[in-house]
């Protein structure tokens, strides 16, 4: 297996449960909205929220570690003629630094941090926005 390979299994463990596994052994849960695991569209939504997190932090963090740290993801969920998908997505980073040199640079840093993560260095979001084809066998 390629160094460039992912993959994630899923099990089915109850009534509209599931435990995915990395090839780590990761686990998380998942189900359709009556427990409280998180849904297929939440783990969307963490997916783009955590992949923007690890790019930027690294990037911010040379300079100085944030104070406060939060990503949020939201969407629009929407069901028309070509199917349900989710609209409007968009992730919204509340970073703090502290006072001082170190957490200028830092602040000076993040605007350009999340712009590069959105344009070329989120794996997530890009494959989102460029819309690879799935292909469900």
């Amino acid at each position: 297996m390629s160094d460039t390979h992912r993959e994630v299994e899923l099990e089915k463990i109850g009534p509209a449960r599931f435990r995915a596994t990395n090839a780590r052994g990761g686990v998380v849960t998942l189900g359709g909205g009556d427990d409280p695991d998180f849904t297929p569209v939440e783990l969307l939504l963490a997916a783009l929220a955590g992949c923007a997190a690890v790019t930027v932090d690294p990037i911010t963090a040379r300079r100085a570690t944030a104070t406060t740290f939060r990503v949020k993801a939201e969407g629009e969920k929407v069901r028309d003629e070509t199917g349900t998908r989710m609209t409007e997505l968009t992730v919204t980073f509340e970073v703090e630094f502290p006072e001082g040199p170190d957490g200028d640079a830092a602040r000076a840093v993040l605007p350009s941090a999340i712009q590069r993560t959105h344009d070329r260095l989120c794996t997530v979001s890009r494959t989102v926005e460029t819309g690879e084809p799935v292909v469900m066998r």
